[in-house]
């Protein structure tokens, strides 16, 4: 499989990742950590039985504690401190500071073996990263306030932890992606604790809600994360950081279509920011002749 496939597998988690919001607000009242929780059993449960209908053994999950460590931890830290940062902060702001991943990654890879980072990757980056704050923000501003430095701190943290989830996952390559499975398993029992523990359960309702649910795990919390991992191996790391800005504007185009947003110029000003961030970055790749 060629680079570029492996880096379009990847692309499309952030077109899973588009639908998150979508099926978040269609599932009704239920608590985020719960949210997480039956959303990642849905993933994990999926994968496994892939992995059992591909003839799977039960060696490709004896991994070193360091690596069930390393998944998990990711999966579960982002999740957790993303909803923490949320809590503590306005959402437009900390979505807005979480949401430095993709820019990061495009940093972080140029510590990578075999990569090199050039300029029209860091502009790409850096073009994503104005048209998701104009969707993020709604064209607004940003006002840092210390009553809301630990949201600020949480969602920071959220950053790192994805960024370094996704570039480390590119010296793991030799660790399947079927380990995924036990990653996702493993955040839901941490996010069903840690749900009781804070939360209050709320359960979906009709039969609406429940396929919102289903959905999640089956797209934005399942599937994703194993294209995810494929493609931050195998593909273009650089191409899949910048591009992953795609993921704001097609989530807001989802909810314009679905009927919960209007079509604004924002909108439309987000969308050139971020198509040609991604081109730029990804212009190696895109305008490569296959060999």
């Amino acid at each position: 499989m060629t680079r570029r496939t492996a880096t379009s597998i990847g692309f499309t988690a952030v077109l899973m990742w588009a639908l998150l919001a979508l099926f978040t607000a269609a599932s009704g009242a239920v608590p985020p950590l719960q949210l997480t929780a039956m959303a990642f059993a849905i993933g994990g449960t999926i994968g496994a039985i892939s992995w059992r209908l591909r003839g799977g053994r039960l060696a490709v999950f004896r991994q070193s504690p360091f690596i069930w460590l390393f998944g998990t931890g990711s999966l579960f830290g982002y999740h957790f401190l993303y909803f923490t940062a949320l809590r503590s902060a306005p959402a437009a702001e900390a979505s807005l500071i979480a949401y430095l991943w993709p820019l990061l990654i495009v940093v972080f890879s140029g510590l990578l073996p075999g990569e090199k980072l050039r300029s029209h990757h860091v502009f790409g980056a850096v073009l994503g990263f104005f048209g998701a704050a104009i969707i993020i923000t709604d064209g607004g501003s940003f006002a840092v306030r210390a009553e809301y430095l630990p949201g600020y701190l949480a969602a920071i943290m959220a950053a790192l932890i994805w960024s370094g989830y996704s570039v480390v996952s590119r010296r793991l390559g030799h660790v399947p992606t079927d380990v995924v499975t036990g990653f996702c398993l493993a955040t839901a029992v941490l996010s069903a604790l840690f749900h009781l523990a804070l939360e209050q359960t709320v359960w979906p309702v009709g039969a609406l809600q429940w396929l919102a649910v289903l959905g999640l795990g089956l797209g934005p919390v399942g599937l994703a994360f194993f294209a995810w991992d494929y493609g931050v191996k195998r593909g273009d790391i650089q191409v899949l950081g910048a591009s992953s800005y795609a993921a704001p504007l097609l989530s807001t185009l989802v909810l314009v279509v679905a009927g919960f947003q209007e079509a604004t110029w924002i909108i439309a000003a987000a969308c050139l920011l971020i198509t040609a961030g991604a081109v730029l970055a990804g212009k190696d790749l895109l305008f490569r002749k296959p060999l």
